[in-house]
């Protein structure tokens, strides 16, 4: 390993381990603390954090990915989680941060929706928690795909772990960091990371684009490259059809039902914070998303232009790092990629070892358990999720947009009506929670089995999180109407100053 890409990365690891123990000596003393930050973000964090730990390896290696292969068809995607990330701050934020402490200080998206449908509370806290689980499991497994993919690409000669790969190597390495941080700061350490390598990511996804472009000659060069392609490269529309154009934007639907972001809602300091911490958050994701869109764009110019070869397009930000920039810089620019990928594991793993704490040991095993035990208990799940996940990432040929889109619908699905729905209506009842709930992530977890993502009725194939999204906000509505309840939304009192 180059000595310039060393000292940048040794930094950035310092860094994050650095802010772990300062969160381990500022928040860690209770479960609220440990789980949310005792809810005193500022409106910066919860921002950055939220687009941290929503945009993960998917946004400077899955995204930048499909554009270099497909073109810029392929922002569509974007463009719909710009929408869906807008409505989210705007339905969501201040009604959950609100009503989350109203009900009980509830510390998890599970524990909330069973105060908030008293007539199946058990149920919701179970299902809710399992489902959180299972596919944290995978969108987890993900982030380590991205990670084992960055270290065998730039650093293919890594002293390995035993006999293994330079890909499990960069698993583990990647794993370890995050481990350590996460189980040691909790929350705070998690947010306060996310900020950093939020701004981190955002640097590196303005300053990639414009040196692919400086390099290559300049804006007409790389038109004419790309032009020279496919003709159609630029186009928007060229072979999309309804149905591609509905799935690409239907990305947007996820953004309800993601615990590991709306969770940042639930921890920012009040209400009053959350229009400033929108206007910054979606600020920093249009910002972001033009980089990463930027990124596959010129760099399918670029490697086009100087024959080079490109063997998994999901590399394409790592061979640009690697070609275009001085060691050191190369560092800081593998130090963004890793930011992206370890915010969003961070993220994942605390959410889930929080549902896990919550929803499984202290509501089934230990209802008495004291705030000390409930915070090494939620470390120790930490870890467990953390090995899952490890296990399911052991292929190197998975891909980080495909693990991502599976997770992401199952979570819109399974979470987003419910989320919108409990929030929003009176009239929603606990049987329509349960039926939401289970309606949406089966009809996900079918949707795939079946591949009908890929093709449906020998048409082009359908993003299951559409077909799932509908299913869920149905089942809720009717089951609803038809098991109506008096004391599901009981009169909230105002919460102390």
């Amino acid at each position: 390993m180059n000595l310039g890409v060393t000292i940048s990365l040794t930094l950035y690891f310092v860094l994050m381990l650095a802010i772990g123990l300062y969160a381990w000596r500022k928040s860690t003393s209770n479960s609220e603390e440990y789980m949310l930050g005792g809810r005193q973000l500022s409106p910066a964090v919860a921002a950055l954090s939220a687009g941290a730990s929503d945009m993960s390896g998917w946004l400077l290696m899955g995204l930048p990915g499909a554009l270099f292969v497909s073109g810029l068809t392929q922002s569509w995607i974007g463009i719909g989680l710009v929408i869906g990330a807008f409505f989210n701050w705007v339905i969501v934020a201040p009604r959950l941060r609100e009503q989350t402490e109203r009900y009980d200080n509830s510390l998890t998206i599970p524990a909330f929706l069973s105060k908030r449908f008293p007539s199946k509370a058990l149920t919701l806290r179970s299902v809710s928690a399992i489902v959180i689980v299972v596919f944290f499991a995978v969108y987890t497994a993900s982030g380590l795909v991205a990670g084992g993919k960055l270290f065998n690409t730039a650093f293919p000669d890594l002293i390995h772990i035993g006999d293994t790969s330079a890909y499990q190597t960069g698993i583990y390495l990647t794993l370890g960091i995050v481990l350590i941080y996460t189980m040691v700061g909790g929350f705070l350490a998690v947010s306060l990371t996310d900020f950093v390598q939020g701004c981190i990511m955002m640097l590196a996804l303005v300053v990639m684009p414009l040196v692919v472009v400086f390099r290559a000659g300049g804006l007409d060069v790389t038109a004419e490259r790309m032009f020279s392609v496919d003709p159609n490269f630029l186009s928007m529309f060229h072979g999309l059809t309804v149905i591609g154009w509905l799935s690409a934007v239907a990305w947007g639907l996820g953004y309800f039902g993601q615990p590991h972001i709306i969770v940042r809602f639930m921890a920012v300091r009040s209400v009053a914070d959350v229009p400033k911490a929108r206007n910054i958050g979606m600020t920093w994701m249009i910002i972001s998303l033009a980089g990463a869109v930027g990124v596959g764009i010129f760099g399918r110019s670029y490697v086009v232009g100087n024959n080079i070869n490109v063997a998994d397009p999901e590399t394409i930000f790592i061979v640009l790092a690697n070609t275009l920039f001085i060691p050191l810089i190369t560092g800081f620019l593998l130090a963004a990629l890793l930011a992206a990928i370890m915010s969003t594991i961070s993220s994942q793993l605390l959410v889930a070892s929080s549902s896990l704490t919550e929803d499984f040991y202290r509501l089934f095993l230990r209802r008495h358990a004291s705030e000390r035990e409930i915070v090494n208990v939620g470390r120790a799940f930490v870890l467990l999720v953390a090995i899952v996940a490890a296990i399911i990432a052991k292929n190197p040929d998975s891909k980080v947009l495909g693990l991502v889109s599976n997770a992401w619908a199952g979570f819109g699905a399974a979470f987003g009506p419910l989320i919108i729905l409990s929030l929003t209506w009176r009239g929603m009842s606990g049987a329509g929670a349960v039926a939401g709930l289970v309606v949406g992530a089966l009809t996900v977890i079918i949707w795939i089995a079946l591949g009908w993502g890929s093709s449906f009725l020998g048409g082009p194939g359908v993003y299951e999180i559409i077909p799932g999204f509908i299913a869920a906000f149905i089942a809720i509505y009717v089951v609803s109407l038809m098991t109506p309840t008096k004391d599901e939304f009981r009169p909230l009192t105002t919460p102390a100053e």
